[in-house]
């Protein structure tokens, strides 16, 4: 039997208490990128949204109407999604670079009005200066009282995907109430805190933490992944928000510092780099999205610096999380408070949520919903593992990541890939099955240019620690890194293994393509 929303209720949801009144004083945001750095006090933040909410108002939009956003993290961004939630218009966040602002945007997605860094002719479609002008200019007025029940749908968000067109996903405001306080029971970040977030502000997640400075009283800075490191440098955070991919570009940025340092001065050296580069106040790193490479995890642990390591997919929201006093090395923590881990007899593991994402897509190809949501909302996420005694998750791979050979053995990919990626002189790399039983991997060199030698010779010690049937016969190396610019890569930085595949399909047929083992 379905609960009640009475009975399913999140003990002061987040999400109320940010549209019902301003933050506590004495906390700010700051953006940092490629312009000039700007500072706000949260309760300034909280001031700018409510103008701006009047003039979207006197512009017609009332609850339930859609809006969408296309820009990079910005201040307007930012009060474009704390407007709308004081109005209960949903947001649909679109990354930049990868949709265009046109009337067909609008019409596709049922948007009343579309928000743009880039100018357009097109009726409905504003400029982030527009967004600017309104938010600082002075307006009468009241605010009509907005409150959010669970099942309240409130922003629309994307898969990354990696063929066709991204799934469309309406998110619930129980699913984002619950992980937020989810996280909080974890890690309770608050007045000493600043948050560090550099990720498209179009993913969900990086709008949390806005939401968490509001709700619970601690700093934020937003900046961009181009700008990451040069920001953090200025920043000096106690928590960064991160993916695998920017840990290992850190790591790497570190080492290259210390290069000429070598015996038993070496380890101090790269504790020194580390605490340069993200300051003396860091309390801890936090990663997900994407499985991360056990050898950065300890690199960094040894420079007092712990990643944290979760797990959770758009349709699920956060599901484990590694945290203080429960981390356990390979696992992605322990289920977190609302969240149920199923699994079935071969590991594939399903989520139920106290509060669901929600119960289909909004925007799917036919189909898709059926494959992902169970009748009772239960998600399918296509990934296998399983729980160790105490109660962590480790992820052994994806289901759709085990290839059966023509010999009929079959084998998971995912433990090659990790062996492989532990080369410094590899950032990436996927196997895939080349037919006639061989296996072959697509190389995202390290650096500027492919190190064939250094390549080589770890693809043979790798094959040498294998079975014969898992063995890696030859390495095709990508000409440039895969990248957010040539599609290979989504907006998390994670590598697309279809549309690669689908990049290197004559490389992967021509057996005297790459480097041989």
């Amino acid at each position: 039997m379905t609960r009640s929303v009475l009975e399913r209720s999140v003990p002061d949801p987040v999400l109320n208490r940010i549209t019902a009144r301003p933050p506590e004083p004495g906390h700010r945001i700051t953006f940092r990128g490629a312009g000039p750095t700007e500072t706000y006090p949260l309760e300034e933040l909280y001031d700018l949204a409510g103008r701006l909410a009047l003039h979207l108002r006197r512009l017609g939009l009332r609850r339930g109407d859609r809006i969408g956003i296309l820009a990079r993290n910005t201040l307007e961004w930012v009060l474009l999604d704390l407007a709308a939630l004081r109005l209960g218009v949903l947001t649909a966040g679109f990354e930049a670079g990868k949709f265009t602002a046109d009337r067909s945007l609008l019409d596709r997605y049922g948007l009343a009005l579309l928000f743009s860094e880039e100018e357009s002719p097109d009726a409905g479609v504003l400029s982030l200066a527009d967004v600017r002008r309104m938010a600082f200019d002075d307006i009468p007025g009241e605010l009509p009282a907005v409150t959010y029940a669970p099942d309240d749908e409130t922003t629309l968000k994307f898969t990354s995907g990696s063929t066709g067109s991204p799934k469309g996903l309406a998110a619930t405001a129980g699913s984002i109430d619950s992980s937020l306080h989810a996280v909080q029971e974890m890690f309770a970040h608050g007045r000493d805190d600043e948050l560090f977030v550099f990720l498209p502000l179009s993913l969900l997640q990086q709008r949390y933490w806005v939401y968490s400075a509001l709700a619970f009283g601690h700093d934020l800075t937003i900046s961009s992944y181009a700008s990451a490191l040069p920001a953090l440098r200025r920043t000096r955070p106690t928590v960064v928000m991160g993916v695998p991919a920017f840990y290992e570009l850190a790591r790497r940025h570190i080492e290259a510092r210390v290069a000429d340092v070598t015996g038993q001065e070496r380890p101090e050296a790269l504790r020194r780099a580390a605490r340069r580069l993200f300051g003396e106040r860091v309390r801890y790193l936090w990663t997900g999205s994407a499985p991360a490479d056990l050898a950065t995890l300890r690199f960094f642990r040894s420079c007092g610096l712990p990643v944290y390591e979760g797990y959770g997919m758009n349709e699920t929201c956060i599901v484990t999380k590694n945290h203080p006093g429960a981390a356990r090395e390979g696992s992605v923590g322990r289920v977190v408070t609302g969240k149920t881990v199923l699994l079935d007899e071969h590991g594939n593991i399903s989520v139920r949520s106290d509060f669901p994402v929600n119960h289909r897509y909004s925007y799917a190809e036919p189909g898709a919903s059926e494959r992902v949501f169970a009748p009772d909302g239960t998600v399918r996420t296509g990934d296998v593992g399983y729980l160790d005694a105490d109660g962590f998750l480790f992820i052994t791979g994806r289901a759709d990541d085990v290839i059966a050979l023509d010999n009929g053995r079959n084998v998971a990919v995912r433990p090659i890939e990790d062996r492989l990626r532990q080369s410094p002189a590899i950032a990436e790399c996927l196997v895939f099955n080349a037919g006639g039983g061989e296996l072959v991997a697509v190389v995202s060199p390290a650096g500027s240019g492919a190190d064939e030698a250094t390549i080589t010779a770890h693809l043979r010690r790798s094959n040498a620690r294998a079975a014969r049937h898992e063995r890696v016969s030859r390495a095709v190396l990508a000409p440039e890194p895969f990248s957010l610019g040539n599609g290979l890569l989504s907006s998390q930085h994670k590598p697309l293994r279809q549309k690669i595949r689908a990049a290197f399909a004559a490389e992967l047929a021509d057996r005297t393509s790459g480097v041989t083992a």
